[in-house]
């Protein structure tokens, strides 16, 4: 009989509304000025969640404990919105287990570096890079490279380590992470083994939602990780 050698389940959550998608609205760039000054000169790494954002999370712990219990480990992207986004759904869990979940830190599962556009209103992107629209179009989603920033590509040679890390070190364990919406799209790549053309963009109706929990579970018959459930929303319920 083999024995597994990753964790038995993972689920992925990405992090609660924060304040650059509700100034952004969705919109590759601020739209205008005035959306931009919500958020103005505040690094990504800085970026908090809106009150929205942490009512989500807080709504999201109490499921996730009554269907998957304690996990062993709960990883974070060290952005400040993963770190309220883990608070909010460990505030739903009783009090007493939740120092029985070993929390980490890891910097391999941040989000995609935007570059130097990072600031930008949709007017200023294409005055300066004139020539981008016709990059991402000839490269696509997931090989395009944003001028001083990273690729999807990249992103996913990042969460390829991390992977084999949890895999290595939380074989048969329960791992849950807080992370973003363009490193979901790599851990999908990775562990459901897409093709660079499924990868270039979100299938319809697939983008994915603030605090919405993605499971993979061990198959013994396969001997690895499958896809269980994608981009479930509790904090409506």
């Amino acid at each position: 009989m083999s024995t597994i050698d990753r964790p038995r389940r993972l689920v992925l959550i990405r992090h609660g509304e924060s304040r650059r998608n509700a100034a952004k609205k969705g919109e590759t760039y601020f739209a205008d000025e005035a959306a931009r000054a919500l958020i103005r000169g505040v690094p990504d790494h800085k970026i908090p969640l809106t009150d929205l954002g942490h009512e989500q999370a807080r709504k999201t712990g109490p499921p996730l404990f009554a269907r998957f219990g304690v996990p062993d480990y709960f990883y974070h992207s060290g952005y400040q919105r993963t770190r309220e986004t883990l608070e909010g759904v460990l505030s739903g869990y009783p009090e007493h287990l939740r120092p029985d979940i070993r929390v980490r830190e890891n910097m391999f599962i941040r989000e995609r570096d935007s570059g130097y556009s990072y600031d930008m209103t949709t007017e200023e992107a294409e005055r300066d890079f004139p020539w981008l629209r016709e990059h991402w179009k000839t490269n696509g989603g997931f090989l395009a490279r944003p001028p001083g920033g990273e690729s999807l590509a990249d992103v996913t040679a990042r969460v390829y380590t991390f992977l084999s890390t949890i895999f290595r070190d939380r074989a048969g364990q329960t791992v849950f992470v807080a992370t973003h919406g363009g490193t979901l799209r790599c851990f999908r790549y990775l562990l459901e083994r897409w093709t660079y053309a499924q990868a270039e963009h979100w299938p319809p109706g697939q983008s994915p939602k603030n605090c919405g929990v993605t499971v993979y579970e061990y198959d013994d018959s396969l001997g690895r990780l499958v896809l269980r459930e994608y981009n479930t929303v509790y904090w409506r319920e």
